[in-house]
């Protein structure tokens, strides 16, 4: 079955998405997200785009970025092709890292550009993993509201920032003001309904079963340990990816898991 052709972005801005092969980790160390920024900066600046936002995750990353689209795919490759290379050579290991290819979306109006940055920034706090953006060390949100000069020439906080104002201070205020607001526009966002219909690749309990091993081992973390206090945050990752990637039921995930089917419930998607 052919792929289907990516879509051509009016405004030259697009919102990238890639995550690890079979959820596994892409990143594994502090010095893996540096080699990837770095990486990131080097290639984008080579061709000739600018990021707006990012924000990496244990195994996936998010990239909101314009330049024209015949280079993205080739920026995408630059940049996955040199990490995996490094990846693979300081962990010793082989084959692949990233699942399949990546995502893309285009970014056509202001509402969905200023949703998309806060959509970014926010991945951590809805993962649990933060109360708040700014807590969280791997994405852009500190480049917007501790130092907005940005860090490198092609990451640019200052288009979003003047679109709140043209005062820097106020700038600043509205824009972490906006980032704590709920979704109010009825976008899709690729790792959430979109992600959700293309990738339901956990198909039945035993298939769950699997998966769930596979985690856990990947974690170091015993199947007792799910019940257990220390462990919420290891819980609701493997809930958010079983509900998100299975056809199961709360009631099936709940089953699956060995936990009380509120706890999965109470997961938010």
């Amino acid at each position: 079955m052919p792929r289907t052709a990516r879509v051509k972005s009016k405004t030259k801005i697009y919102h990238i998405m890639f995550r690890g092969n079979e959820l596994r980790d892409i990143f594994l160390d502090v010095e893996d997200k540096k080699r990837f920024l770095h990486l990131l900066y080097e290639k984008a600046t080579d061709e000739g785009f600018t990021i707006y936002a990012y924000c990496l995750m244990n195994n996936h990353v998010h990239i909101l970025l314009t330049g024209e689209h015949e280079s993205l795919g080739r920026l995408v490759k630059r940049i996955n092709t040199s990490y995996v290379y490094y990846f693979n050579q300081k962990w010793d290991r082989v084959g692949h890292l990233f699942h399949d290819r990546y995502k893309s979306q285009p970014v056509e109006t202001d509402a969905h550009l200023l949703a998309a940055v806060r959509y970014i920034h926010n991945n951590p706090v809805k993962a649990g993993m933060v109360n708040s953006p700014l807590e969280y060390q791997w994405s852009s949100y500190r480049n917007y509201v501790v130092y907005p000069q940005g860090c490198c020439s092609c990451l640019d906080p200052s288009f979003i920032l003047m679109m709140f104002a043209d005062d820097i201070y106020e700038s600043k205020k509205q824009f972490i003001l906006f980032s704590r607001q709920q979704e109010t526009e009825p976008i899709t966002f690729m790792d959430v309904e979109e992600h959700e219909k293309e990738d339901k690749d956990i198909l039945g309990e035993a298939a769950a079963e699997a998966f769930v091993k596979r985690f856990l081992k990947m974690k170091r973390v015993e199947w007792e340990c799910l019940n257990k206090k220390g462990y919420e945050k290891i819980r609701r990752e493997l809930i958010v990816e079983l509900r998100s990637r299975s056809n199961l039921s709360i009631r099936q995930i709940a089953s699956v898991l060995g936990v009380n089917r509120g706890i999965v419930q109470r997961v938010k998607v």
